[in-house]
């Protein structure tokens, strides 16, 4: 275990991709450990080795360790590999996840944060980060904010998510409006189909586009 410890901490990264698979296979107590040291005190890429190896133990000590890495760590990037193997545990790391969005802002890791929660179905935490999303700064995690909620109007939070859809349908943007073209288009609901049709009537070609895509559905 000492040299698949090294190996992880200074190997090649192919190497590296070699041993998680190795460790995949050890007992789960040794192999944990093993991560949980390298997620504490490696240099980043090592970091993220450790947590992505995490994963592959569903074990309480694992969880516990993404757990405390979920509050400690500071580097989105390892963050968003944190989500990323919390998710693998289920419910249970949904709290985590919110709590990661809400105190990070970095957009990469709120778009990927968004994109695991739409693969669950807690319609209401998915509801309040695409929420948060629509006032982010960053236009991506606003972008991707809209196509959580269009993900939602085939679920519990339709009606919300709607309201919230028909204040974006006429946004200076026309990337904003476009997402919202994209987003309404999976909706049989008449308000969403009135919405769709004012978009066909769109200034930009894209929106106009997508717009009619979505009426051919």
């Amino acid at each position: 275990m000492a040299a698949l410890e090294q190996e992880l901490r200074s190997g090649p990264v192919n190497r590296c991709k070699e041993v998680l698979d190795i460790l995949r296979h050890c007992p789960s107590e040794q192999a944990v450990a093993l991560f949980s040291r390298i997620a504490q005190d490696g240099e980043f890429l090592r970091r993220r080795f450790a947590v992505m190896g995490l994963a592959n133990h569903q074990t309480e000590e694992s969880f516990r360790v993404l757990s405390q890495l979920a509050r400690r760590e500071r580097d989105s990037n390892v963050l968003a590999e944190v989500a990323n193997s919390l998710f693998e545990f289920g419910h249970p790391a949904l709290p985590l996840l919110r709590e990661i969005f809400e105190r990070d802002s970095h957009w990469l890791l709120r778009q990927s944060i968004i994109a695991i929660v739409m693969e669950s179905d807690r319609d209401d935490i998915l509801l309040d980060m695409a929420q948060k999303a629509l006032q982010d700064p960053e236009q991506s995690v606003v972008e991707t904010g809209i196509l959580a909620l269009g993900h939602l109007l085939r679920g519990t939070e339709a009606s919300t998510a709607l309201m919230l859809l028909s204040n974006v349908v006429n946004h200076e943007d026309w990337r904003i409006r476009w997402r919202a073209a994209t987003a309404l288009a999976v909706s049989a609901n008449p308000v969403a189909k009135a919405l769709l049709a004012e978009l066909r009537q769109d200034t930009h070609h894209r929106v106009v586009a997508a717009a009619l895509e979505g009426s051919m559905d």
